[in-house]
């Protein structure tokens, strides 16, 4: 293999400290970054004043570093070609469950709704693209969290709370960490209303995905019953399986 120019060795750095920025919830000290960092803290700190003089990344006044708003538009962008080329997949959910068909991603703390494929029943489920929701009330949130290390889980739950959002909600770390412990060995989430009243959802995550992410059907309790599930299920697998082997190719 050739060996790495320069260049390229300070890029790889950039998109580490960014990395590692999101990680610990989109802000961190100088001192945090070089505890988890292979690099001096001069590199460190010289690589951070060149991506805030750039605006990807912002100095606080409580001298703590976070991301830049130049990163939305580049983020923005990047997870509307990922919602587009989900799309023919989640219409294809659709069309064989009859029931909405969402996808979302690990956003800082909460999950962001990238695409929507909307059941054509008159009484349906509607997630406006571009939402944000708490991750341990959805179905996309809690498939996504069950492909995290528990650390992780209560370093996201410390942060965001765990509100809520229905009297159906999980509202303890405990509990939660049970309830990802039996979605990683079934392999998907269920959103018992959790979020809305009257909603179930059936979610599996997206493997191998950039970022963590995880598609959903949804709909009435009505219809979106237990049988209903038996039947969702492995088409969401599959679905998901699909997504991952696109993204592989496109990546």
């Amino acid at each position: 293999m050739a060996e790495r120019t320069p260049g390229v060795q300070s890029v790889e750095r950039v998109f580490e400290l960014l990395e590692l920025i999101t990680d610990a919830g989109g802000s961190a000290t100088l001192s945090e970054l070089a505890a988890t960092a292979d690099l001096p803290l001069p590199t460190i700190h010289r690589l951070l004043r060149t991506l805030v003089g750039l605006g990807y990344a912002r100095q606080l006044p409580n001298r703590r570093y976070s991301l830049g708003p130049r990163l939305i538009r580049l983020g923005e962008g990047a997870t509307a070609q990922l919602g587009a080329l989900a799309m023919p997949v989640l219409k294809n959910l659709v069309d064989e469950l009859g029931e909405t068909a969402n996808m979302a991603v690990l956003d800082s703390d909460q999950v962001l709704y990238i695409a929507q494929a909307p059941s054509r029943h008159s009484m349906r489920t509607f997630t406006e693209v571009g939402r944000r929701a708490h991750t341990h009330a959805t179905g996309v949130g809690k498939a996504i969290l069950a492909q995290l290390p528990d650390e992780k889980v209560r370093q996201i739950a410390e942060r965001a709370g765990l509100p809520a959002v229905t009297g159906a909600s999980i509202t303890g770390i405990d509990e939660l960490l049970a309830d990802l412990r039996a979605i990683r060995e079934r392999g998907f989430s269920v959103d018992e209303q959790e979020q809305e009243l009257g909603v179930r959802c059936f979610a599996a995550a997206v493997p191998g995905a950039p970022s963590p992410t995880a598609i959903s059907v949804s709909g009435p309790v009505s219809r979106v019953d237990e049988t209903f599930g038996r039947r969702a299920v492995p088409l969401l697998q599959a679905a998901a399986r699909e997504i991952a082997e696109d993204l592989s190719r496109h990546g």
